[in-house]
């Protein structure tokens, strides 16, 4: 198994990135290598600065950068030397089994969908996050992102994309589908949640539990919460204030504690042929960890092909 990391991606890299794969490398498996791709020198010192081995790494060279700015498709296509161009060729052959990036997440979707490609019957992939229950555990929200404008049968294979995701990598059996909305009722919502809802409950391919509010989502009567991508990354990013606002007024309290985005490491792309995470920008060591050892768990699950099954 090799693991691609974007060494050249995020606010702090690539001192954070490298890091962060050193702390990963130390729990990885035999057989299990990191593939550092970037500024081959500027890795090497900082491992030789931390006093690691070169040798217990892979590199591949680059030598152009895709930055948080760029407009996604053009750097892509303008950049063929990028750490994140690069990444993702070797993805698509197969010399690594997943790639992850806290670089340009515009750059992470158009890269995903040009080399490994959309699986057959996925209308359009989806960005995921991690929600922390009131009662511990953690719960799943997508769309966060990638789409921030859906169609009713879109938010329907959201629901199977989540649900999956949420039985595979995170051993939710059974895991409970909801719609965000705002009321219970099935009439309530804007057009595409009326139009949704009869789809999701009719449909044999989850256990739906119908429609939740802002206020359920950190209740334990649901897994996985589907909304449009819109919806969601304000969601995210209200959710991730939480943490910061807790420490700024110095108050300490485990629930909170699990709203720091470093212990989950990143968002998967559900819905194309390949394991790709991408990372917070302003990713630490601790994140570039986490980001790589859930790219390691979506490998070792089978996710990729499970969800291949479900949309054949």
């Amino acid at each position: 198994m090799k693991i691609g990391l974007d060494i050249m991606g995020g606010d702090y890299a690539p001192k954070a990135t490298v890091l962060g794969a050193i702390e990963a490398q130390k729990v990885l498996a035999a057989g299990q290598k990191l593939v550092l791709i970037g500024d081959k020198d500027v890795a090497v010192s900082i491992l030789q600065e931390n006093n690691v081995s070169p040798d217990l790494f892979e590199f591949v060279h680059t030598t152009e950068v895709i930055t948080m700015g760029e407009h996604p498709t053009k750097a892509i296509v303008q950049k063929p030397d990028s750490s994140i161009s690069v990444g993702f060729k070797m993805l698509k052959e197969n010399s690594i089994q997943a790639f992850s990036s806290a670089g340009n997440t515009g750059a992470m979707l158009v890269g995903s969908m040009f080399s490994v490609k959309t699986i057959p019957g996925v209308i359009r992939p989806c960005m995921t996050a991690i929600v922390p229950k009131l009662k511990g555990g953690l719960g799943i929200i997508l769309d966060v992102g990638a789409n921030a404008d859906c169609k009713p049968d879109v938010l329907l294979q959201f629901g199977i994309l989540g649900s999956l995701l949420a039985e595979s990598v995170y051993h939710i059996d059974n895991p409970r589908i909801a719609l965000m909305n705002i009321g219970e009722e099935e009439e309530k919502g804007n057009l595409l949640l009326q139009a949704t809802y009869p789809l999701m409950r009719d449909s044999k391919l989850f256990n739906f539990v119908g429609n939740i509010e802002g206020r359920d989502l950190f209740e334990d009567n649901n897994d996985v919460v589907v909304c449009d991508g819109f919806t969601g990354n304000v969601i995210l990013k209200l959710a991730e204030s939480f943490y910061v606002i807790s420490l700024k007024k110095k108050f300490k309290d485990e629930f909170f504690d699990r709203f720091n985005y470093e212990q989950y490491g990143g968002s998967p792309i559900l819905g194309v042929n390949a394991p790709v995470v991408v990372g917070h920008g302003i990713s630490s060591p601790e994140a570039i960890k986490n980001m790589i050892l859930l790219s390691k768990n979506i490998i070792e699950t089978n996710l990729i092909d499970k969800i291949k099954q479900a949309f054949q």
